[in-house]
């Protein structure tokens, strides 16, 4: 039986000759993201903003859109319903903290204990948690940290590793990828928890990896074929890494599209996230880091040792 193949063998895509193109666009994108993200902000949750959570349990099952709706309209804010369990009968209800002293908080909280028993016979508001403002400008001190040093350790790791060309070229597109998510983020007003931040940190490592795949290939080849140009060079390195990126980023985003699908709601801000750095890692790892090296001058010559002087010279047929 013959296998299926989403990449022939011997492919020969000449990668680098939009190159200039790709810089321009991402450039454009990404300041885009960081200007509109800097104007608008992003929508973040109560982990980040303070708030309240309340458990509430229904006699009957209710659909999430209903009870979504007539909270948002009793508490005159956007706020964040998920089902618990696997019934339609218990949510947990995220609100913001609103405007003013901490009592008005607690004031919405009792208002929405009283409102909700009232349309829904049988129904019973249970006391919940509190999120301070403190703790959460705390949260997202500690998110923005974990995510920046997260990327320099990863970029110092890849100078060590290789060369410092290839650091740079790997903070850069780390750089974009997280620029253009957050951009993304800002422009959908989708809500920013712990969980898109744990999903910026998967992106982060997904992006990583194949990065140092198609630097690893581009070490070797740089190395191996002394005598060739970095151009071709790099199409020929990008060319052999090609299959195993697209299977690899095919399947995640398959899962991850199952899990926007039908999974539940409360982990859609991950999948979403994580589906989109994919996508936006998968094209940098391509047009960002590999053009880099250009830029910054990599050859064959400029980036070999001198034990590798008698290394074999041999070109592609």
């Amino acid at each position: 039986m013959k296998l299926v193949k989403l990449v022939p063998d011997h492919t020969n895509l000449d990668f680098m000759r939009w190159r200039n193109l790709a810089l321009i666009l991402s450039i454009i994108a990404t300041a885009a993201s960081i200007a509109f993200t800097a104007y608008r902000g992003l929508n973040l949750g109560i982990d980040f903003i303070g708030g309240e959570v309340v458990r509430a349990q229904f006699a009957q099952p209710v659909h999430i859109d209903d009870l979504r709706s007539r909270v948002d309209r009793l508490c005159a804010c956007e706020a964040g319903i998920t089902t618990l369990g696997k019934n339609d009968r218990t949510f947990q209800i995220r609100l913001p903290k609103p405007p003013g002293p901490e009592a008005a908080s607690n004031g919405l909280v009792s208002k929405l204990r009283a409102a909700i028993p009232q349309q829904y016979p049988g129904a019973r508001v249970d006391a919940g948690e509190s999120v301070s403002g403190k703790v959460s400008e705390e949260l997202a001190k500690d998110s923005a940290m974990a995510i920046g040093f997260a990327m320099i350790g990863i970029a110092i790791y890849i100078w060590v590793r290789f060369e410092w060309q290839f650091g740079v070229g790997a903070l850069l597109t780390l750089a974009h990828d997280i620029a253009m998510t957050l951009g993304f983020f800002a422009f959908t007003r989708l809500q920013v928890d712990l969980n898109v931040v744990a999903a910026f940190l998967t992106i982060v490592g997904y992006s990583l990896n194949d990065t140092v795949v198609i630097y690893d290939r581009i070490r070797e080849n740089l190395r191996k074929y002394r005598k060739m140009a970095i151009l071709p060079l790099l199409n020929l390195s990008l060319n052999e890494t090609l299959a195993r990126t697209v299977v690899t980023s095919l399947t995640v985003l398959l899962a991850l599209g199952v899990l926007m699908l039908i999974g539940p709601q409360v982990i859609f801000g991950l999948a979403i996230a994580i589906f989109l750095g994919v996508v936006i890692g998968t094209y940098s790892s391509i047009y960002i880091s590999s053009p880099v090296l250009v830029w910054l001058g990599v050859t064959p010559h400029s980036f070999l040792k001198p034990e590798d002087s008698e290394a074999a010279e041999a070109q592609p047929a």
